[in-house]
């Protein structure tokens, strides 16, 4: 059984898509999605520098962008046609699944993220807010250390790590005294994602999606909320809203892919993070980041070996 991931904001890094871009049905799409986007996602996929694409209205639909340029790609055909099994993203990244799975078209998602990084961005510029990884350490002591400094577990992440989520005092307290046998990595984000600091994002996005014509997944799709499958394409809708500010829990993601029966996981580009935790937490799993066209053909190796839709066809 194949899983496809997606990543989320802080995967990006400065030029990772210009391998990319020598493609021409990928640069054909990432164009595409640029007119809807707003912003020259070319661009800022190949010559902005790190600050530039830091910035959240930046970042989120640089990501999606570039998982949706990739799958079509990928997967030409679709999603079910292409031989998914299960689909999730992490954060601004299930935005990017939900689209894959057909939940969204590719321009009502780039739509909802363009409004999402927008509505972010303000909500961040209110209080200065950020974000920090927790790695190690013992769950117990991590969560009374975030409670104790005002954090928010904001993401819950699987493999021994937490992303803690508040103002940028309350991160720095916790840096200066981490729980023990922890470690704390400030993250490139821009704000407190996942808390009620984005709140007035979440009214906005609601009234944006309201006219949006969703349909059922043809994959089954996993929710950041609590890592079930989503029940159908009206259910998606309303968990990405309130995702904005709801912490994630890609542990319980991790853990219904295995529950499934998951055998390989893939995930799409900027790659690299969820292959990370998914070898820490998914033991027995065959993974592949794919993070330049160089990767395709072992992309394409893993879907033909593990979907179970190709196994039946």
């Amino acid at each position: 059984m194949l899983a496809i991931v997606c990543p989320g904001q802080g995967s990006q890094t400065p030029g990772f898509l210009a391998p990319w871009l020598e493609l021409p049905e990928f640069r054909s799409r990432l164009e595409s999605l640029s007119q809807v986007a707003g912003i020259d996602l070319v661009a800022h996929g190949t010559t902005s520098d790190a600050d530039t694409i830091k910035d959240t209205a930046v970042a989120q639909p640089l990501i999606v962008g570039a998982g949706l340029a990739a799958t079509s790609v990928l997967f030409p055909d679709g999603a079910a046609a292409g031989g998914a099994d299960v689909t999730a993203g992490h954060s601004v990244g299930e935005i990017t699944a939900a689209a894959f799975a057909g939940v969204l078209s590719d321009d009502e998602a780039m739509t909802f993220v363009r409004e999402r990084g927008k509505g972010m961005a303000e909500a961040s510029a209110v209080t200065p807010t950020g974000m920090s990884a927790v790695l190690g350490g013992d769950p117990a002591e991590v969560a009374e250390a975030l409670e104790r400094h005002g954090l928010t577990p904001a993401n819950a992440n699987g493999a021994g790590q937490t992303v803690a989520a508040g103002t940028l005092e309350q991160l720095a307290a916790l840096a200066a005294a981490p729980p023990a046998k922890a470690r704390v990595i400030p993250l490139k984000v821009a704000g407190a994602f996942h808390t009620e600091h984005m709140a007035p994002a979440v009214d906005s996005l609601r009234t944006l999606s309201a006219d949006f014509e969703v349909s059922d997944p043809g994959v089954t799709l996993l929710s950041n909320a609590d890592g079930a499958a989503v029940s159908g394409g009206a259910d998606a809708l309303t968990r990405l809203v309130n995702q904005v500010s709801n912490p994630v829990r890609w542990d319980q993601c991790m853990q219904t892919m295995l529950d499934l029966g998951v055998t390989a996981l893939i995930e799409l580009p900027p790659a690299g993070t969820l292959v990370g935790l998914a070898k820490r937490a998914m033991p027995g799993v065959a993974t592949l980041a794919v993070k330049t066209p160089d990767d395709l053909e072992a992309a394409r190796t893993l879907i033909r070996e593990h979907s179970s839709r190709e196994q039946e066809a």
